[in-house]
């Protein structure tokens, strides 16, 4: 669609700062489309190889664009931000980073897939020997800048936002971000063309794409975390076909969900010909983590959801 204004991916930065110029200024309302760079910053390509990974420099990751300046924005605002449509790039990426990852000690080895996709049809994309995963872009990192002075690493999320992963930051959804300091001053970046909740082997399909929004701001919000509300179902696009599920059960939610994911690595691995590693990629990037209670002292359940429609479809 049609939009007030256009951002190209060159005006990117690295870091949250409330110095950095902003590059646009909107008033609530207006609709801005933005390119976008892929979380390596450009480092990776779609013919980048495993050993690529090895010269890969964290000064460089998550590159996000912008700032924009929203007109009256004022500490104890929030900007409510619509994601309206997304243009794909057609490529990503997907890594085991070593030292990276929920179960970076079992998994120490570098890995890298490079998927294609269809950027117009948006068909599931394939994956190995009979794997179709199922598309939806999103925003991985979005976010205003910080009242506190300096560089402020774009890796954590935070209060104002950042790298939130949530992958239901989709079409329709509108994210709400607390404002700390005048104008907002927010940037997005980290496009995924699909990811799990969890985003758990610690990357996606990291895919550069081109982002449209609506920004709005609603006057003395006093948010403390970021919120957002969709506008329909969302699992609709992989659930059809049922799930199998693993479960981790303890005292420790992080323990249990890596048992849960373990448990779900060894049932892919025992039920086709892939390996571990590239079980755990695959689950990164279309499997979910859950807490399914977190009551029934002194244990908790953490449960891992792998659609079916992946390998069985």
């Amino acid at each position: 669609m049609p939009c007030n204004h256009t951002i190209h991916k060159h005006r990117h930065h690295f870091g949250w700062d409330n110095s950095i110029e902003p590059v646009l200024s909107v008033t609530p309302g207006q609709t801005v489309e933005i390119e976008t760079i892929d979380s390596s910053g450009g480092q990776l390509t779609s013919d980048s190889q495993t050993g690529d990974l090895g010269t890969l420099s964290f000064d460089h990751v998550n590159p996000v664009t912008g700032p924009i300046h929203i007109e009256g924005a004022a500490p104890g605002d929030a900007v409510a931000v619509t994601f309206l449509d997304f243009k794909p790039s057609g490529w990503g990426w997907t890594a085991n980073i070593p030292g990276f990852g929920l179960l970076a000690d079992q998994f120490p080895d570098p890995a890298l897939h490079i998927w294609t996709y269809d950027a117009v049809s948006m068909a599931p994309a394939l994956y190995g020997p009979g794997g179709k995963v199922p598309l939806k872009p999103f925003v991985g990192t979005i976010g205003l800048a910080l009242a506190e002075p300096g560089t402020h690493s774009v890796v954590p999320p935070r209060r104002v936002g950042g790298n939130l992963d949530i992958r239901d930051n989709a079409v329709g959804t509108t994210l709400y971000l607390p404002v700390e300091v005048a104008g907002g001053l927010l940037s997005l970046g980290d496009t995924h063309a699909a990811q799990g909740d969890g985003e758990i082997c610690g990357t996606a399909i990291e895919s550069p794409m081109t982002v449209a929004i609506k920004i709005d701001l609603l006057k003395n919000a006093n948010l403390q975390f970021p919120r957002f509300q969709t506008t329909g179902p969302v699992t609709s696009h992989i659930d059809s076909a049922g799930y199998k599920v693993t479960t981790g059960i303890g005292d420790d939610l992080m323990q249990a969900a890596r048992d849960a994911l373990s448990g779900m690595i060894d049932w892919i691995t025992a039920t086709t010909q892939m390996s571990a590693t590239d079980a755990y990629m695959l689950c990164s990037v279309c499997g979910d983590l859950r807490i399914s209670e977190i009551v029934d002292i002194p244990n908790w359940t953490v449960s891992f959801y792998f659609p079916r429609i992946v390998l069985d479809g």
